[in-house]
């Protein structure tokens, strides 16, 4: 599948009436395709995981929604960060199925997303400055909120590199969790940047240990 190809995803088909089933009362929970795994499986770490990064994603997106009122430059985060919600959902759909129950119109991630995300990092990194030091979370509420969203990818990464060792699943979901932890450090420094906000960066010395005493 090329960068430039477009794809047509089947609409779901569920009805939700019902949040409750009791089916879930033994510690397992199904695949996409009706099979019984353990809720504790590798296969439903990763996609929890990336549903846990979903809801973080959300939240920074209301974070910045918000502040849109104050400070309209943060607006092109709202339709990224509501892009990349569709795009996890996607995934997890992925992750949900096993490679063989898979069909041709089902949800899923491409190499087209993972081209987006590195297009849309190398605009907003040019509008920064070089870093001269890691940065520390928290120069803002949207800067925090991202850098969670960060981290939390990480996480859903390490977790689909080891549902990949033991199991098969297809190899653009790691690469765009890899490029998608990127994105939310790119995206936590332009918000920073947005409002003109001074990024904390690390200082080795700033400790217990090393601060100076009188």
């Amino acid at each position: 599948m090329g960068h430039g190809e477009l794809h047509q995803f089947d609409p779901p088909r569920l009805a939700i009436n019902r949040v409750y089933t009791r089916q879930g009362d033994q510690g397992e929970t199904s695949l996409a395709g009706g099979q019984r795994v353990a809720k504790d499986g590798p296969r439903i770490e990763a996609f929890g995981a990336v549903d846990e990064l979903n809801s973080f994603a959300g939240f920074a997106r209301a974070l910045a929604e918000e502040m849109t009122g104050r400070n309209g430059r943060v607006w092109p985060l709202v339709p990224w960060l509501t892009r990349i919600q569709h795009e996890l959902f996607n995934l997890g759909s992925m992750l949900a199925t096993l490679p063989e129950d898979i069909q041709p119109r089902q949800a899923r991630i491409t190499d087209a997303e993972v081209a987006q995300l590195e297009r849309e990092m190398d605009r907003m990194n040019a509008e920064l400055e070089p870093l001269r030091s890691f940065v520390l979370p928290g120069s803002g509420r949207l800067n925090a909120a991202l850098h969670i969203c960060r981290t939390v990818c990480r996480r859903a990464e390490r977790l689909a590199v080891s549902l990949a060792r033991v199991e098969e699943i297809p190899p653009e979901a790691i690469r765009y969790l890899n490029r998608l932890s990127d994105a939310f450090f790119v995206w936590s420094r332009w918000a920073s940047h947005a409002v003109c906000a001074q990024e904390t960066l690390w200082d080795p010395n700033h400790c217990s240990s090393g601060l100076t005493r009188s």
